[in-house]
């Protein structure tokens, strides 16, 4: 350190300095003074504590420990926390010190602007780092914080806390690759509300449905079979004879297993139509490359054909059919709630609302409490049913054999609520 660089000691005694003559001003002054060099030295940390301070001289509360403050003292002291939760959390965000601005805007800022303001994050970051590898030059922003530091929080943040899944399932698949990334995705995405799980379910059927895709054709280049631009994976097994007996495995028979069972959360078109192609490419896998499911779906390929099918309006009649017999034969066998509840969806799906209400009725219950897709939301509830098919006294007469009185007295108010 040279003789003409200020050393800390001496920029604490300079701000003392100037803190000391403030005070000249009153307290108001003095503070307004400390949160002016915090602000502009960036150090957040300590001045989020001078706006609380700030907050106890204005309430007349005592300086530190507890303020044991009357309820409406109490109520602005509150608000004014979170204020300086807002001022501090989203400068540390924008410095890509995810983790720490997380700690403040967690309580404090609605979770549609944290997921926006780490997507541009995300995107400045790599950017930066592109240009870097580039150039070959020194970037600032990674040096000083570190690229790969900065996105695994945001990751963590994102994912883990689940503030955007698919950011944070976007960002894992970049980096670890599907596997790990559909492990994430049981661990933080799957109990998530239905709404909140599809765009990461989306991301993941897209991903996979490329890389079938583009194996597919690299197989079939390789034999030197020409194929279409823009071709389904149904016309490039036709284009190939359809591989039935074909024993070639084009990706890992695990994933594709584990994303057409997530896809039965999705219900845009783009989604259903990749998860359909890609089950049937599951049917014509060879028997020793496939294991069973969860019934109903113990024949993954095929019944995944006739789920996503089916909400295309392909092979409808049949699909009900099937999953129709698994529901019956589930609530004989006393072997789970699954197979009628996807009976449920299915019906809810393809705007039948009065037979998917008598399926809900009938389907076997589920002895340690509500299934999954009941807690995910995924299912429509009785009273939605109820309201879509107007069969609300097929409703009460089945409150009254399971003497459900809380859902009869709801059939009634939901039905004046409604007109």
């Amino acid at each position: 350190m040279s003789a003409d660089t200020p050393r800390p000691e001496d920029d604490s005694a300079a701000i003392c300095d100037a803190l000391r003559a403030a005070a000249a001003g009153g307290d108001a002054a003095l503070l307004a003074a400390l949160v002016a060099e915090l602000s502009a030295s960036r150090r957040w940390h300590a001045l989020f504590d001078a706006r609380l301070l700030e907050a106890r001289v204005a309430l007349g509360l005592p300086l530190a420990g507890e303020s044991r403050a009357d309820p409406a003292a109490q109520a602005a002291l509150e608000a004014r926390s979170l204020d300086a939760c807002r001022e501090v959390g989203w400068p540390l965000l924008e410095e890509g010190k995810v983790a720490a601005g997380w700690m403040y805007l967690r309580a404090a800022a609605e979770p549609a602007e944290v997921a926006a303001r780490l997507g541009a994050l995300a995107d400045r970051v790599a950017a930066e780092a592109a240009a870097e590898r580039g150039t070959g030059g020194a970037d600032p922003f990674a040096e000083a914080h570190g690229a790969d530091a900065t996105l695994q929080e945001i990751i963590h943040v994102a994912l883990w806390e689940g503030v955007a899944p698919d950011l944070g399932l976007r960002l894992l698949l970049e980096r670890n690759g599907t596997c790990n990334t559909i492990t994430a995705y049981e661990q933080a995405v799957s109990r998530l509300p239905a709404a909140r799980q599809r765009p990461a379910a989306d991301l993941l059927v897209a991903h996979l449905y490329r890389e079938l895709r583009a194996s597919l054709l690299h197989d079939l280049e390789r034999r030197g079979i020409a194929v279409a631009d823009g071709a389904t994976i149904p016309a490039i097994l036709e284009a190939a004879g359809g591989m039935r007996d074909d024993p070639s495995v084009h990706l890992d028979v695990s994933h594709l297993h584990s994303v057409l069972r997530i896809a039965r959360v999705c219900t845009s078109r783009e989604s259903l139509g990749r998860a359909w192609e890609m089950a049937r490419y599951a049917c014509r896998l060879p028997k020793e490359a496939v294991y069973a499911g969860e019934a109903p779906f113990e024949e993954v390929g095929e019944a995944s054909r006739l789920f996503f099918g089916a909400q295309l309006g392909h092979d409808v009649e049949p699909a009900v059919a099937f999953f129709r017999k698994a529901a019956v034969l589930a609530k004989v066998e006393r072997t789970g709630s699954l197979p009628g509840d996807v009976l449920v969806l299915l019906l809810a799906r393809l705007s039948r609302p009065a037979e998917a209400l008598h399926a809900a009725l009938d389907r076997a219950p589920d002895g340690d409490g509500p299934s999954l897709l009941q807690a995910t939301g995924m299912l429509p509830t009785l009273l939605d049913l109820a309201a879509a098919s107007g069969e609300w006294e097929t409703l009460r007469q089945a409150c009254r054999r399971q003497g459900d009185a809380i859902t009869y007295a709801a059939t009634i108010l939901e039905e004046r609520r409604r007109g």
